[in-house]
Formats: structure tokens, sequence, C-alpha cells
């Protein structure tokens, strides 16, 4: 077993690695354009719902109030007759990158730091750098990529965008363990 504090390094390197990597992969390539297409009639979707004030947050729609309420044919009724949807609100004016992409960097520490916390109770401190580097993908890939298939599981996150998501989660898991492999202890 191995203390996590010499590992403070490897959890670093790997946040900032993950977050230059992913912003080459979003930013520079055209792996994620499409993923969210503009919705037909746009505008005349705003406008029909902006009078409605929904405030920021997560919805679904219909909703019904109960399990109970699930059977009321009435409820069958709106399902059928649609749309049926998941709609995420944000606040009104212009998107921050500022708090999506710092809440991404400390996403990446806190995978490094539970990766390393793993590591450090599984391998020794002298291991080599084949056995770091297999350990920790797959401690980071589990980190970056296996809860992004609930979406897809229970409310229908298109197929596609899962898999591409789950591809950078294993890029990011190899360029996490290629991190600490290089910087295990010795």
């Amino acid at each position: 077993m191995t203390s996590v504090f010499p590992l403070w390094l490897p959890i670093v390197v790997s946040a900032v690695l993950v977050f230059v990597v992913s912003a080459l992969i979003h930013m520079a390539t055209p792996w994620h354009r499409g993923e969210y297409p503009k919705l037909p009639r746009e505008d005349e979707f705003m406008d029909a719902v902006r009078p409605l004030g929904i405030p920021p947050g997560d919805f679904m729609v219909p909703r019904a109030a109960s399990a109970a309420a699930m059977k009321d044919p009435a409820f069958a009724d709106r399902l059928r007759r649609g749309p049926v949807m998941i709609l995420t609100v944000l606040p009104n004016g212009p998107i921050s990158m500022v708090r999506s992409l710092s809440g991404w960097f400390a996403y990446a520490l806190v995978v490094g730091a539970f990766t390393a916390y793993l590591a450090s109770h599984v391998l020794p401190f002298a291991a080599s750098d084949t056995v770091v580097f297999e350990f920790v993908s797959v401690a980071a890939f589990v980190g970056y990529s296996l809860a992004l298939w609930q979406m897809s599981i229970w409310y229908r996150r298109d197929l596609v965008t899962t898999v591409k998501t789950t591809v950078d989660g294993l890029v990011y898991a190899l360029v996490t363990a290629g991190a600490f492999a290089w910087l295990w202890p010795h």
C-alpha cells in the first residue's frame, strides 16, 4: 500500500492533461459537432414557452403526480398526444464557460484523487509503469465513462452521443494512466 500524499503530482498533472486534451477534442475536431441539433421551428418554440416563465431546472413533460396517476387514461392520452420531453432550462443570458470549465477541471481532479486513492491501496510503492498504467486506466475509465450510460438507458439520450463521450472517457483515462505511470513514486 502506498500513501495517497505522494500522488498529489500525478493527480494534478493528469487533471491538467485531461483538461487540455478535452479542449482539443471539443474545439479542434469535428467529433462532437451536431450532437445537439437545432430544434425545428426554434423561434416559434421559444416564443411559445417564453411567457410561461419556466425557471432554470430539469423537467419531465408530461409528468404524472404519482404512480397511480400514470395509470389514468387522461395521462396516457397526454403521453400519446405529446410532445414527451425531458427538458433542461438554463438561466437566460449569455452562457458563461468559466463555470463549466472550472467544474470540469474540478471533476478531473476528483477523478484523479479517487483513482489515486484506489491505486494507493492496491499498488505497491515500486509498482512497474505497466502495472500502474493498467490499473489506473481502468479506475479512471470508470470515473469518466460508466455513469454516462444511465442517461441513454433511462432518459433516451442519443446513443451516438453516449458512445462518443465514452470514447472521450477512454482517452481521458489513458491520459490519466500515462501521467500516473510517469509520476508514480519509485
